[in-house]
């Protein structure tokens, strides 16, 4: 997903529930400043729909969308390790679905090593999600890991070239 845009998303709820408390919509305000992930069985049904119009693959990241007619933007990781970004209305009609193309930047992780990579991460948090496994440029480390633990909290691991974990850092 886009960083960029998230984070923006993030700024626009907080304006918009200051805005609505300032008017004098408290019970508005305490709603639209939820977080923006969706969690529970809201975010199981949501995936499931995402996956199922994909074909298959692993619910990476659910969100809720503030764009016009826009419910849910999903992020699955199919088998292959393409990434497909998926857009749903209230009603989980898919909307969209687009290739998230990788950074031209950051040199590919072939499938081997990325499930090397992801299994020593999940080692460390099990019950975690990983969001993404990039090569690292950084002296003595060879893959960067990003995991949403089971309690939501994301963590960047960095591990060695034969996935050691060098080091665990909460996302702060």
């Amino acid at each position: 997903m886009n960083i960029t845009k998230l984070r923006s998303k993030r700024v626009l709820v907080s304006t918009a529930a200051v805005a609505a408390l300032a008017i004098g919509g408290g019970v508005w305000a305490t709603a639209a400043y939820a977080d923006p992930d969706v969690s529970g069985n809201d975010r199981d049904r949501v995936g499931n729909a995402a996956v199922q119009a994909v074909g298959s693959g692993t619910v990476i990241d659910v969100e809720t969308s503030d764009d016009q007619g826009e419910a849910y933007e999903v992020e699955v990781r199919k088998t292959d390790g393409s990434e497909v970004d998926v857009t749903l209305d209230k009603d989980l009609k898919v909307l969209t679905q687009e290739a998230d193309t990788p950074d031209a930047a950051d040199p590919a992780v072939s499938a081997t090593d990325r499930a090397a990579a992801e299994k020593a991460a999940l080692e460390a948090f099990p019950g975690g999600t990983v969001l993404d496994v990039e090569k690292s440029d950084d002296q003595g480390v060879a893959y960067e890991v990003e995991v949403r633990a089971a309690d939501n909290a994301e963590w960047d691991v960095d591990l060695d070239a034969a996935f050691k974990v060098l080091t665990k850092t909460e996302d702060q």
